[in-house]
Formats: structure tokens, sequence, C-alpha cells
């Protein structure tokens, strides 16, 4: 007869890695993030994105009604090259501003 015996902890922290990378997979499928999505995205509070990223031009947005749409691929390519722009600069996001 052959048993076996399974260790319950490294199977439930397989399980969760699993979920995890599905989980990540279906975001990244996901074409428009609203506000809130975009702050978690971007690890940012709401207000730090509209003071130093919103009215930026080259920030890519659109507006529906009220509510404003960021495409994920486009808000990623900006963050980019705007991280290198920051970094060589001084590295404060508070206190960099972008020249027009």
């Amino acid at each position: 007869m052959i048993s076996f015996e399974v260790d319950q902890e490294l199977l439930k922290e397989l399980y969760l890695q699993k979920v995890e990378e599905h989980l990540q997979e279906i975001e990244m499928e996901v074409f428009f993030m609203d506000s809130k999505q975009l702050a978690t995205y971007l690890n940012m509070s709401w207000n730090t994105i509209v003071s130093n990223l919103l009215y930026d031009e080259d920030f890519p947005k659109v507006r529906l009604g009220s509510k404003w749409l960021f495409n994920r691929k486009e808000v990623q390519e900006f963050m980019e090259k705007y991280y290198l722009e920051v970094r060589n600069n001084g590295g404060d996001i508070l206190k960099y501003k972008r020249r027009e």
C-alpha cells in the first residue's frame, strides 16, 4: 500500500500564489482604470495624482461625464518616463514640475 503526507501550509501557500498570479493576469486585461484603480495602481493618493499628474497635458486620460478614465498601458508608459525625469531632477515628485 502506498501512502503520502501533504504539507497543508505549503499547499496553502502554493494555492494562494497561483490565485494571486491569476488575479494579476486578469487585472492586466483591464483596458481602462477609474480614479480609485489608478490610485491603487500607482500607489499614490488621488490628491497627489491630481496635484502632480492629472492636469499634465501629456498624462493619458479621458473624461466620461464627471468620471476620469485611464488607459493602463499608456499610464505605465508615461510613468516610466516620468519616473526617470523625476529621478534625474532631484528625485522628489512633490518638488518636481515638468517643463512645458
